[in-house]
């Protein structure tokens, strides 16, 4: 959409932005860690109960949202091999086989192999070491446009396309044992997989495909291909194409089965704490909570949206759905950490075991860029002649339903509490003392540097 340039650079926006969020959750929950739906009950405990509230809800909704979108992207995938069987029949097995698998949590580890042979793949073929000798080096970015326009032309159309870049990148990032040590380690670790991962990864696939390859998504035949298999197949690599896309199926399967798991247990979680309707707390003998499963399964359903319209079309809506709720949970985290912030100055507590050098700061930065992302997820549609009803509804419809939910329950529920807690009214002293009894002491570690790589990116 904009290029191998605003690719790179909207992915390393978004890093930096994440990364705020990440050392702003690792503070609170190094400091107080908590099993469930932690956020929402930081919100409640650090600013207001009706945020946390909502804030609850709001997850339930992205990961319930999730879980359709991810078995749309494996139907996208199936039809790259173009299958006699009809696209109806392919969702209702997904949605069958997750509804059977969803208590099992899902390990990163394959994930993290996958991503990591992708990009070796790369490097091979952007040095000629593809099956027709090409030497690719920076070829997609002389050659093809490295910066494309959208929409209109000219510098507004380049401006959309990067816009748009970083609005759709959102999607990817899209989400202990002593928790108060181990947590700032973890947070950290998370980064350079952030780096890893998604930058360095987007940066191969600028390297190694044009942008404006006509087999890319929305490209007609094959369009259910991925960027990595299309750059094998243009590479004369035969067969990998095929067996990247299976990688890639199984991943989507894999990641729908773990949204699948975390919407059961956060509407399990909601239940609890007295947020959700008191049926969902229902389980099995062996803590399977059926009726989270039935709703989640209900919300499944949507996946048959690919029916009457094109896969790519439906995907987009997921996609637009997805953003607005990252970018309301997101910035109602930036929220709470300021004022979590607030009270620990004003109460005088320096004992955190975890204080970033980079906070209060990047908390400012991530949610005000957030908030304006948030108002520009549906941009498009106020060009002229790029008004789309289906596509400004899934981009914004996440506001209003955030909106009730808070004013909601702060009308009906909470009428006797304050908008935004004191500093100094704010609780950071109940059942600490407890967590920190709790800590395990410090084992000795291999202090290898195979080991301690390792560690970083897979512990």
């Amino acid at each position: 959409m904009g290029g191998p340039v605003f690719l790179v650079v909207a992915y390393c926006i978004i890093t930096g932005l994440v990364f705020g969020i990440v050392t702003a959750t690792t503070e609170m929950s190094s400091y107080l860690p908590v099993p469930g739906p932690s956020m929402s009950y930081y919100a409640s405990r650090f600013f207001s109960s009706s945020l946390g509230f909502a804030l609850g809800w709001m997850y339930c909704y992205i990961f319930a949202i999730t879980v359709p979108a991810e078995i749309t992207a494996a139907s996208l995938v199936i039809q790259y091999w173009n299958p006699p069987v009809h696209v109806a029949v392919w969702i209702t097995i997904f949605i069958v086989l997750l509804a059977v698998l969803n208590c099992f949590p899902v390990g990163v580890y394959g994930e993290v192999i996958s991503i990591i042979g992708l990009i070796i793949m790369a490097v091979v073929l952007v040095f000629g070491g593809g099956p027709n000798r090409e030497l690719l080096g920076f070829h997609y970015w002389k050659h093809s446009a490295p910066v494309n326009e959208y929409l209109v032309p000219g510098h507004v159309g380049r401006l959309s396309a990067f816009v748009a870049t970083i609005c759709y990148s959102v999607y990817a990032f899209g989400f202990m044992e002593s928790p108060r040590r181990n947590l700032p380690t973890a947070g950290k670790r998370y980064f350079y997989r952030l780096v890893l991962f998604y930058i360095i990864g987007a940066f191969a696939i600028s390297l190694i495909l044009s942008s404006d390859d006509p087999k890319l998504l929305g490209g007609g035949s094959g369009a259910g291909a991925s960027p990595w298999a299309i750059a094998a197949r243009n590479a004369g690599i035969v067969g990998l194409d095929s067996v990247i896309n299976t990688v890639i199926l199984l991943s989507a399967l894999s990641a729908g089965n773990s949204y699948f798991y975390m919407s059961t247990r956060a509407l399990y979680s909601t239940a609890l704490i007295g947020s959700a309707p008191r049926f969902l707390m229902k389980c099995t003998k062996s803590g399977v909570p059926y009726n989270a499963v039935a709703c989640t399964t209900a919300i499944c359903l949507l996946s048959y949206l690919n029916v009457s319209s094109t896969g790519a079309t439906v995907f987009n809506w997921f996609v637009n759905l997805i953003n607005t709720g990252a970018f309301q949970s997101w910035i109602c985290v930036c929220l709470v950490y300021l004022r979590f912030r607030k009270a620990i100055d004003a109460q005088g507590v320096t004992d955190l075991p975890y204080r970033s050098r980079f906070q209060p700061y990047m908390s400012y930065i991530s949610g005000g860029m957030f908030s304006l992302l948030l108002l520009l997820n549906g941009f498009k549609n106020f060009i002229h002649g790029h008004w789309d009803t289906s596509n400004f509804f899934t981009c914004y419809i996440g506001l209003p339903i955030f909106l009730i939910l808070y004013l909601g329950h702060r009308f009906v529920v909470a009428r006797s509490e304050s908008w935004v807690q004191s500093p100094l009214d704010v609780d950071l002293v109940s059942g600490l003392a407890e967590i920190i009894e709790s800590e395990f002491p410090v084992e000795d570690k291999p202090t290898l540097k195979w080991y301690q790589s390792w560690r970083l990116l897979f512990e």
